[in-house]
Parts: structure tokens; sequence; C-alpha cells
């Protein structure tokens, strides 16, 4: 194997230092924040504290991106495989917790209660997945890129091409939900249209990989990981020792929880709350989120985990992180230092949710008039995440008039009348509880090091897929190093601009269109992943039809049960498990959504609830198109001719500990491909 080269960066050793570059980099962090706190102190206005928490932050993001620009292929693409364990444990982190995790699993959790588990369970169950099943062996094998693995292992370009729009599929999906949380938070914190803060974002995030590709990615993902996680745990710490007096708010969340209890039932009781009357005739809260299946049945709760663990172990943008270690042995402890950064995230997320909620709570149950709302409320409603009634809160008026309209309302506000988007719980929580402006900006500045650094991760994923597997390795196999990273940046670019003006348009809300990336990459690429790795009988008959069956029926139930709902309900209505008050609404709503355009937003909603086949929510897309792919894999290849031995061999190769990296780049980290 190739040693890995010692690069430098600004002149200097930057490997052999990054103990010391790392440090200093925090101890300069956190006196930026304390030196917007006195300027907060001394009167500076917030929106001047927002500036110097989005542009310096981004401004720090983009030196490191452009002092780590390369002109080597090796550099470029697989930060020369020269990233240590611990560091690249940290840079996963941070391309895993995305604007998603960040944003939008805490609101999750705040929404769903116990059901947003699923998401917590899913996404670190994984890892034990990359572990065990990928991550060394895809080291050890030595692409550059996931469909770089395919081509070898299935002998052919056709399995490289199914690769990359597998890959393209669920990679733009999800960086464009990077793109509009970045959005959010820029239009919040720099009061600015929200479409212009997508382009803002995006600004950052070519500045920090277009120059330096992986190399870069990874030394402003280890800088972004250190922000995002400090502006995570520093609010949920400040509550929990103010409220219990013990800044450890994954010990106190469960007294939180008591309160959340509490305050449920005395909500109910004075008419805040909707609410149930059981057969003895008792008045409770009707949806406590303490209690499990409350959103989500068992199938689907347990259908999601499954998703998400298996869409885990399939994403490029995490896989192609092992590709950068020095060895396979780094790669493996790699896993594990991943698994402790998104740990301390994740094991935070439900307290951050019960403490925002406990203040919700108390906001509504002591009465709170439609006058005298907060002005956080104002803040989130006007840019379209808070309503009260059904309508923005933007002005009292609008407010009022809306509440108005509803029959023998209170004037105060109630449960039923909020509604606040999952992902701004992260973002308003330090207003809601009423901390210093300086605590909102830190946890801005987190949100967007969380959202730019995925996107990053997940732009290189794609741009090197088009650059190297299509363009390279299928188009001009004689390219010069130089001409291939001119195409590799002009494709980054292309491909973020579209998933710029996607993001602007809002499709769908962030952990959304996140769990459909995850459905996509678990059908398309883990069957022909893990059996490429694991059953050396694979071949590429079998590969090739098991991808496009597994991802041609995940794509297919996703799409058309989120925009296609009556139609797809109509045709596929003998596997529906909608009760027959449904079957008799649906007929209602469709006949006054014929007589009537505007009535068929109502009908599309219920449709989309009657489609889904068992009852299986399209979120969870992937239980369908992963089992027949692998199905589809194992009987092909039982019915056709088995790989050569060379490729048989090769497999083994790849599952033996000892060895060096059996695949190389010509000319790039030595050895012929």
């Amino acid at each position: 194997m190739a040693q890995a080269k010692e690069y430098t960066v600004g002149g200097n050793s930057f490997l052999a230092n990054l103990g010391k570059i790392y440090a200093l980099y925090t101890g300069g962090f956190f006196g930026f924040v304390a030196l917007l706190a006195v300027l907060e102190q001394m009167g500076v206005p917030n929106k001047f504290i927002g500036y110097g928490f989005v542009f310096l932050t981004i401004a720090v993001y983009a030196l490191i991106g452009v002092l780590s620009r390369t002109s080597e292929v090796g550099e470029y693409y697989v930060a020369g495989r020269s990233v240590p364990a611990f560091y690249n444990g940290m840079a996963t982190g941070a391309d895993w917790m995305s604007g998603a995790s960040f944003v939008g699993m805490a609101g999750t959790l705040f929404l769903l209660g116990y059901d947003g588990l699923a998401f917590v369970l899913g996404w670190t169950g994984g890892y034990v997945l990359v572990a065990v099943l990928i991550a060394p062996f895809l080291r050890k094998f030595g692409a550059y890129t996931v469909p770089d693995f395919f081509a070898a292992r299935y002998g052919g370009n056709f399995a490289r091409l199914l690769a990359v729009i597998v890959l393209i599929s669920c990679s733009f999906t999800y960086v464009t939900a990077q793109i509009y949380a970045t959005g959010i938070i820029a239009s919040r914190f720099l009061d600015i249209d929200f479409t212009v803060a997508v382009y803002v974002g995006l600004l950052g995030i070519l500045l920090c990989s277009m120059l330096g590709g992986m190399k870069a990615v990874t030394w402003t993902q280890v800088a972004q990981y250190i922000v995002l996680i400090v502006a995570y745990l520093l609010p949920v710490v400040i509550l929990s020792a103010k409220k219990y007096g013990i800044p450890i708010p994954q010990l106190t969340y469960g007294q939180a929880l008591q309160e959340i209890a509490d305050l449920e039932n005395q909500m109910a009781a004075k008419g805040l709350a909707a609410t149930v009357t059981d057969a003895a005739g008792k008045v409770s809260f009707a949806k406590p989120h303490i209690k499990p299946f409350t959103d989500y049945d068992p199938l689907n709760f347990f259908a999601l985990i499954f998703c998400l663990m298996v869409g885990t172990a399939s994403l490029p943008h995490i896989l192609m992180r092992y590709f950068t270690t020095p060895s396979v042995r780094e790669a493996r402890s790699s896993v594990a230092w991943s698994l402790l950064f998104i740990f301390l995230l994740y094991f935070t997320a439900p307290a951050y949710a019960a403490f925002s909620k406990l203040e919700v709570f108390t906001l509504i149950n002591k009465g709170t008039q439609l006058s005298d709302l907060p002005q956080w409320l104002y803040t989130y409603g006007k840019l379209g995440l808070v309503k009260v009634c059904g309508a923005n809160v933007d002005t009292v008026q609008n407010v009022l008039a809306a509440c108005q309209k509803i029959a023998n309302h209170p004037g105060i506000l109630r449960y039923q009348d909020l509604n606040i988007n999952t992902d701004v719980i992260v973002l308003s929580t330090p207003e809601i509880a009423g901390m210093p402006y300086v605590i909102a900006g830190l946890v801005a500045a987190g949100g967007l090091a969380a959202a730019l650094s995925t996107a990053d991760g997940l732009l290189l994923a794609i741009a090197n897929a088009l650059s190297h597997d299509v363009y390279y390795k299928m188009i001009s196999p004689n390219a010069s190093t130089k001409t291939r990273l001119v195409v590799a940046r002009i494709l980054l670019l292309i491909v973020a601009i579209v998933a710029a003006y996607t993001a602007s348009t809002k499709p769908a809300d962030i952990l959304s269109m996140v769990a459909w990336a995850f459905s996509l990459a678990a059908a398309g690429i883990f069957p022909a992943l893990a059996l490429g790795v694991w059953w050396k009988r694979a071949n590429s008959a079998g590969a090739v039809l098991g991808m496009i069956l597994g991802f041609g029926a995940c794509l297919y139930y996703l799409v058309g049960t989120r925009y296609y709902a009556p139609s797809f309900y109509e045709t596929w209505s003998w596997l529906s498990t909608a009760k027959p008050e449904a079957v008799a609404k649906y007929a209602e709503l469709k006949a006054a959504c014929a007589a009537d355009a505007t009535k068929c937003v109502a009908f599309d909603k219920h449709a989309q609830g009657m489609a889904n086949w068992w009852g299986v929510k399209n979120i969870s897309a992937a239980l369908f198109g992963l089992p027949l792919g692998f199905i589809t894999i194992f009987l092909v290849s039982l019915l056709t001719p088995a790989p050569s031995k060379e490729v048989q061999d090769l497999v083994d190769a790849t599952r033996r500990p000892s060895g060096g990296t059996l695949m190389q780049e010509k000319g790039a980290l030595a050895g012929g491909h």
C-alpha cells in the first residue's frame, strides 16, 4: 500500500500539529463567543451579533477550504488517505449530523415524542452495520468512490452507472434538505428573504469544498463539528442547570417529562388543549407524547428504524469518509470514534425536545392572551414557521382575526391553536427560554455548521461520481489530472446551483426529505454492496437487475404515495388497510374536489394516508425495494454463470484483514487499476 503523504497547509506540517491547531481554533471560538456576549451587553444590536456568527464562522470555514486547495487527484478524492481515525471520526460526525439532525431531530421529538426515537435508533444503529459489514472492507478494497467498487466487483460500467444514478438520487434529495436548512437559518439571523438566504448558504458551501475537494472538506468538517456540538449542548446545559441545579440535561430531562405530563393534565382541565373522554368519563390530554405508538403504529415505528439503519450503511457521502484513513485498522477505529461524536448530540436531542416543550407548555398553561404573545412567535411566524389558528404569526391583527373565525374561541393561546414547524424548535429554544441573544446566535452558527458540513460531503459525493466515474472512467479515460479536477469543480458548481434552486421552492420539511434519501440508498445500493462483500457468488446480472428492481420499487412507491396519491390509491386499493369510514371520507372529498378546486388540497392530503400499502408510510419506502433487491440478486446470480475466479479471489482478499490496499489509482497513490 502506498504510504500516506503528510501534506502541508500554509507551509507547516499540518498532520503533525493537528492537536495544537484545533486546540487553538477551539480556544479562539470560545473567545469569539465571549466577545460577542460582551458586545451584546454593551448594547450592540442583535442583528449585528447574528451577522458576526454567520459571516465570521463561514469565513473561517472558507479560509480552511482555500488553504487546503490541491491539484493532486488522491488528495482531492480521498484526502491522500492520510486522515487519522480520531479526526476522521470527528469529520464523519459533522458530515453525519446534518441540518436534519441538528435542526430537525429535537423538533421531531418535540412533535412526535416517544415515536420520534425511531430516528435516533435507526441512525445510530446504522453505524453498527457500517462497522461490521461495510467500512473496513471498502477501505481495504481501495476505491475512490462507491461506484468504483461496483465496477470492479461486478465487472463493467453498467453497474457503475446504476450506482451513480442511485447515488445522485439519494444524495441530491439529501443535499436539497441541507441547503433548505441553511436558508432557514440565514433568513432568520440575517433578516433576509429565504430565497436569497439559500444562495448565501450555497456560497459558504462552495467556498469550503470547491478548491480542495475531500482534503478541504475533511479539515473544514472537523472545525464545523467543534462549533455544532458546543452550540447544541450549551443551551440545554444552561436550562438543566437553571431548572434543576444539575448541568447534565441527559440526567434531568426525566424530571422535565414529569412536569410536562402534569402540565398536560392542567391544560386539559382548563380547556387549553384538545381532550379525549374515556368510558369512565375522565377527561385527559388528547395526544400524550410520552406514550409509545401515538403517531407511528408498531409496524411503521420498526420499519422506519430498519430503513434508516440500512440507509446509513448505504449513503455514499458517509462511506467515502472511510476511504480517507491510512489503513483498514484506522477505518474500523474511525467508525467507533464516529459513533462517540454522534452519540454526544443524539443523546442530548430528547432532552432538548423535553426542555423546549416544557417552556411552550408553561407559556400556554398560564393563559397567555392572543394580544400578548411573546416576541419569538412573531420572529419565526414572519418566516411562515409558526402559526396560530392557521395564520402566520406576523401581526397581532392577523392572529386575532384568524382565531375569531373559530367558534367559541376564548381569546387565549391554546395548544391546538399553535403550530410550530419542527425545523425551528432548536433554533428558537434559547429565545423561548429568554436566554441572551448571543446564545441564539451560537445555536444558529451550530445549525449552519451542521448543514454546511453535510452539504459539502454530499455535493462532493455527487461531483466525484460524475467526474471520476462518468467522465474519467466512462467518457475520457486518458484525461489529464488537471482536466479531471476542473471537470469535478465545474460539476460541483452546477449540482450545487440546481440543489439551491430546488431548496428555494421549499419542497418538504427537512426530515421527510432526509428519510426519503435513506430509503433510496437502502433499496438501490445496500443489497448489491453487502452481497458484493459477503457473497462471492453474486454476479453482474444479479446485481444489475437487483439494483434496478429494488431502487425502482422504492422510487415508485415514494413518488406515487407523495405526488400521485389519488391515482396510486385507486390502482392499489386492494393493498390499502384504510378503514371503511376513511374510504367513505375519500369518496366525499373526491366529489368536493371535482366540484370546487379549492378543496382538492384536503382531498390530496387524505389520499396520501389512504394510498400506503398495508399502512406503511412512504418514509419507509425501502421496506418494499430492499427485500426485492436481495431476492433478485440471489435468484438471478444462482441462475446465471458465477463470477470469474479473479473476481472471487478479489472478494476473498477484501475480507482478509492483512495485506495492503487492493485497487489503487494509477498515477495518484501508486499501483494500477
